[in-house]
């Protein structure tokens, strides 16, 4: 009865879908452990189940006309997980990353602290970067390695050593430097802040992610565990934002 009455359902969502749509979505991935546990199955089945549902959501995006997605796949603090869970875990990340550049659809842009992670994995994401630098399609980070925190120390640092190479005493920069000094030294400079992130799996925080860009940000909780996240709950959580009077932080 639900593969009759979903698409139904959600082709109706889709024709009654407002105008003012976001334009750039961030997406925290949570909850493959708990859904791996919840079918009897093992840590890497889960982190596998959850890597097949990113093409659909990119999918689904392109479908409503999203310009930038933000997909958190890895925080700084996932790199403290055991080495048996942890080298699985980025062997799939970087193989559904391949994946993504293969098929040419999507512009990838890897955001994080690339260097902590081992050098394999690095190289790939940024291969994947390089290889799909000239599509005209949606741009879609890949947080791999990422943690707010992290980001604002990263481009605080990336600032002074710009200036320092000029020459700029430090008086004259204390002085000068504002929010968007700091702006274009972020992961993400030259794009537009997230109108809205979605979490998975029930939890109702940020955990990290975007902290400096997701400050006007409307939030959208969704129960279902990622690898479970349907094209409904997708097409519900545009339609939420499009609902809401934004007050941008006021």
């Amino acid at each position: 009865m639900r593969k009759v009455l979903y698409p139904a359902y959600e082709a109706r969502m889709l024709r009654r879908m407002p105008g003012n749509l976001p334009k750039h979505i961030g997406v925290m991935l949570d909850g493959n452990r708990r859904w791996a546990k919840a079918v009897g199955r093992d840590t890497a089945h889960g982190h596998q189940a959850g890597a097949a549902n990113i093409e659909p959501l990119l999918g689904w995006c392109d479908e409503v006309g999203i310009e930038v997605v933000t997909l958190w796949l890895l925080s700084t603090d996932n790199l403290n997980r055991p080495a048996r869970e942890l080298e699985p875990l980025l062997e799939i990340i970087a193989d559904a990353v391949d994946s993504l550049a293969d098929q040419r659809r999507w512009r990838l842009h890897p955001v994080g602290a690339l260097d902590l992670l081992p050098h394999e994995t690095a190289k790939r994401l940024k291969a994947a970067a390089e290889a799909t630098a000239d599509v005209d399609g949606m741009t879609v980070n890949i947080a791999v390695a990422y943690g707010g925190r992290r980001e604002i120390a990263d481009a605080v640092r990336s600032l002074l050593t710009e200036h320092a190479a000029l020459g700029t005493p430090l008086e004259m920069l204390a002085q000068q430097i504002d929010i968007e000094h700091i702006e274009e030294h972020l992961y993400t400079k030259g794009q537009p802040d997230p109108d809205l992130v979605i979490r998975t799996s029930g939890e109702q925080r940020l955990g990290g992610f975007l902290l400096w860009q997701s400050a006007k940000s409307e939030f959208y909780f969704c129960e279902a565990y990622w690898p479970d996240f349907r094209r409904v709950d997708f097409l519900r959580a545009i339609r939420a934002y499009a609902q809401r009077e934004r007050r941008f932080g006021s």
